[in-house]
């Protein structure tokens, strides 16, 4: 890969999943953040729910090469971490690529030029007050 490093530390994996800008691809998720740096950072998670090691193994591999395929028209400086759906093992490696290359690119082309903001996702807190009194008739 050109222009990219790998993403491996678990504080990195999780401030994107915090505040990085995520879109659906089918079968993955993309999660993207400037990063300020003169490359870009690879990350791939492949969860349990996604099968045995060949089929996790596969997932991986599948995601590398559809990065790999739209690297050249990505913007320089993001971080980009994909997750696999439980789907992608059983999909041709040529669905995802071609997702990647155009709803993925334009994702990223538009977190690193401002358009789509990185806000942090803030989970909803619940009350812990009492539940509001029923009407009685």
């Amino acid at each position: 890969m050109l222009f990219t490093q790998k993403l491996n530390q678990n504080a990195d994996f999780q401030r994107l999943y915090r505040a990085g800008a995520f879109c659906s691809l089918g079968s993955a998720l993309l999660y993207v953040r400037p990063n300020r740096l003169p490359y870009n950072r690879l990350g791939i998670t492949a969860g349990k729910k996604i099968g045995n090691a060949v089929k996790r193994n596969r997932a991986k591999r599948i995601i590398r090469e559809a990065y790999r395929a739209a690297e050249p028209m990505l913007p320089i400086g993001i971080d980009v971490v994909v997750v696999a759906r439980s789907i992608l093992p059983e999909q041709s490696s040529g669905i995802l690529t071609e997702r990647f290359c155009t709803a993925g690119v334009r994702h990223c082309n538009g977190v690193s030029s401002g358009e789509i903001p990185c806000t942090p996702n803030q989970p909803q807190k619940k009350s812990r007050g009492k539940k509001p009194a029923a009407k009685q008739s």
